[in-house]
């Protein structure tokens, strides 16, 4: 019988490289534990990729800058800030963010998709995810090619090597591509606080080292399933599914549950993730 295809995301993928103890938590346990406060930094993404993804939706006329921030306004989500005065300070500066950026944008060039949910098998799996973005522009040969479009609104300065070494966004370039039968090897990170776009552009051969990657993270993770729904021993967990402890553990959301993480770092407060402006 053929080998069945192991579904997964790349958010999938990279929790279990991160620690196997949360991807456990994260996708194995039932029920599922619980987790610690919302982040403030989550919410203030989650509100400036929910105004990016409204522009796009309303009709060419209404695509202006004072659109752009009144769909901020409306969806603002405050969860995770010490309070309203902090809430509010950071949504005036996701306003200003997403005014500044669409002001870079042609509101005629329509993407060929928005928050769009791509998938594609390989040999061994079968990966999925959501694009911010999937624009269609014109190739160095006059032919339409397709170009991987991600949002990122952390504090942490980017380059050309976070989108080369993003397994994410060449997966969902791979994925793109065979959706839409048309070329897709750009990938690029826009980086919102500092208006900087940094690109790759994907070969055949570098798109297909990401795939052997993904390939074999899946091929670890398939194995942990099963040993978990084989009735995995409480005393045997840790062997499968060992701890990754470090520095990161303070931003986990089971950090709680997890005797090595609380020990490796301390907990972060659910608004330490905010870029510092000020009052």
């Amino acid at each position: 019988m053929p080998r069945r295809l192991y579904p997964c995301t790349p958010t999938r993928l990279t929790t279990w490289l991160d620690c196997p103890r949360r991807y456990r938590m994260a996708y194995l346990d039932r029920p599922a534990p619980a987790k610690g406060p919302p982040w403030a930094h989550n919410s203030f993404g989650a509100s400036v990729h929910n105004a990016l993804a409204g522009w796009w939706r309303l009709p060419l006329a209404r695509r202006t800058l004072e659109s752009a921030g009144g769909l901020l306004d409306r969806g603002w989500i405050d969860e995770g800030y010490t309070g309203p005065e902090q809430s509010q300070r950071h949504r005036g500066r996701a306003r200003e963010m997403v005014e500044r950026y669409t002001a870079t944008l042609d509101p005629r060039a329509e993407p060929r998709g928005v928050e769009r949910t791509v998938g594609a098998p390989t040999a061994r799996i079968v990966v999925s995810g959501r694009i911010d973005r999937l624009d269609a522009r014109p190739g160095a040969g006059g032919d339409t090619e397709l170009v991987v479009v991600d949002y990122k609104t952390g504090r942490r300065p980017l380059s050309p090597d976070d989108a080369r070494a993003s397994m994410p966004l060449a997966l969902y370039a791979l994925a793109a591509a065979r959706i839409f039968h048309t070329p897709c090897h750009q990938v690029e990170l826009h980086h919102l606080p500092t208006g900087e776009v940094h690109a790759w552009e994907h070969t055949d051969a570098t798109v297909a080292r990401h795939v052997r990657r993904a390939e074999g993270i899946a091929a670890e993770c398939e194995h942990a399933d099963e040993w978990f729904r084989s009735g995995l021993p409480g005393s045997e967990a840790d062997s499968v599914f060992p701890p990754r402890p470090g520095p990161a553990c303070g931003w986990c959301d089971f950090r709680a549950l997890c005797p090595e993480g609380s020990a490796a770092a301390p907990a972060h407060k659910p608004w330490d993730g905010l870029a510092d402006i000020s009052a």
